[in-house]
């Protein structure tokens, strides 16, 4: 990518490093390294050392945590203009990643180095606010995603995430088991219970809901 075209984007995403004096912002930038993959490659998996935080530029990630079955359990998406806390973590932490990021489509980030992302915590207050503001919103989502996991039916968080996603949804229904933290035959039948009552209607990697007020009245239990 053209520098200044790269400098424009990273700007537009990442307003917090709009006020970098300019040279530092053309260090910062040259020193990144330019991450371009197509859809469904691991960018980064358990167990591995963190190589540096992530701009996503454009795509999105879905960072999810799989269990020795093989079933994985959604913890968040990353879209442009977020980082990864999970990256971050790591290193401040010194720490290997704790769970799975995959690409969901092509995806286009910045890689800053540990060093650089050090060194823009401790100089750069803007960008200091963005990560941790990065973190309160993440740690909310998770709790979010436990009080579901713990507190909550399937089909309530079934029909929720149908409502949010909707009114169509391209998907399978083994993504959405495995956004959902479970097996794609539950939901499955549940999908079919929902469709003889005319919540939905069904068809190849597609769900049109039909009902969505009986959906919310579900999904408030």
């Amino acid at each position: 990518m053209e520098p200044r075209v790269l400098r424009a984007q990273v700007l537009e995403n990442f307003p917090a490093l709009a006020g970098l004096p300019d040279r530092r912002l053309d260090s910062l930038l040259a020193a990144a390294q330019l991450v371009q993959v197509p859809v469904n490659t691991v960018l980064f998996d358990a167990q591995e050392p963190c190589r540096g935080f992530p701009l996503l530029l454009t795509g999105a990630v879905r960072v999810v945590k799989v269990a020795p079955n093989g079933r994985e359990i959604l913890l968040y998406r990353v879209e442009p203009g977020d980082g990864c806390i999970l990256s971050g973590g790591c290193l401040l932490g010194q720490s290997d990643y704790r769970a799975t990021g995959i690409a969901e489509n092509e995806v286009t980030l910045l890689m800053l180095s540990p060093e650089s992302f050090q060194a823009l915590l401790l100089e750069h207050e803007p960008f200091r606010r963005f990560v941790f503001g990065l973190y309160a919103t993440r740690l909310t989502e998770v709790m979010e995603l436990v009080e579901e996991v713990a507190f909550r039916r399937l089909d309530q968080r079934l029909a929720q995430l149908l409502i949010r996603r909707g009114p169509v949804i391209e998907e399978t229904h083994q993504a959405l088991a495995d956004e959902l933290g479970s097996v794609r035959e539950i939901v499955s039948r549940l999908l079919r219970g929902f469709e003889t009552r005319g919540w939905v209607s069904l068809s190849r990697e597609r769900i049109a809901v039909s009902d969505p007020k009986a959906l919310s009245d579900i999904a408030r239990g």
